[in-house]
């Protein structure tokens, strides 16, 4: 396969920030809003069974704080991978979609953020916050899907099967 198919130049990194061919940052980056926005859930659900929800409540907004963060650097190197991707290709219709939902998702939790702040009794479990965090983690669940569709079968930033080889003989 030649070097310069829009297929080749998805494998490979734009720059060498992106992470090195076949191992991108991107994905190790995305576990970091993925992981502390679950956690803040889970908080919420602890702090709605809690006799003393205070500590629960203030973690799981710290927890959207930290997802806040990880979303942003995930999306930065998420966009270097993306600029790899052909314009006229599956692939890049699929980024978009994917990109976009996460834009979404990463806004949902900054107005998720914004409620829980307002609230004028900060010791209980924001039912608002609760329902935004769900509705926020179905849509990164669906978002996810197509990250997934995006390495696992279009093999974007994957080693192709020349490199793959070496695992099996």
């Amino acid at each position: 396969m030649s070097q310069n198919t829009p297929q080749q130049r998805a494998k490979q990194p734009r720059t060498g920030l992106a992470g090195p061919y076949g191992h991108p940052f991107h994905p190790i980056l995305v576990t970091i809003p993925i992981g502390a926005w679950v956690a803040s859930l889970v908080f919420d659900i602890i702090g709605l069974a809690s006799d003393d929800p205070a500590p629960y409540v203030h973690g799981a907004w710290i927890l959207i704080v930290i997802g806040l963060i990880g979303a942003v650097l995930a999306a930065i190197w998420g966009f270097i991978d993306y600029l790899q991707l052909g314009r006229s290709t599956i692939a890049r219709r699929t980024a978009t979609i994917h990109m976009a939902i996460n834009l979404g998702v990463t806004v949902l939790y900054i107005i998720n953020l914004l409620v829980r702040l307002s609230t004028e009794d900060d010791d209980d479990v924001s039912i608002w916050g609760f329902i935004l965090s769900i509705v926020g983690l179905a849509a990164l669940g669906v978002s996810g899907w197509l990250g997934g569709k995006l390495a696992y079968r279009y093999g974007v930033r994957v080693a192709d099967e020349r490199t793959q080889m070496e695992g099996f003989r």
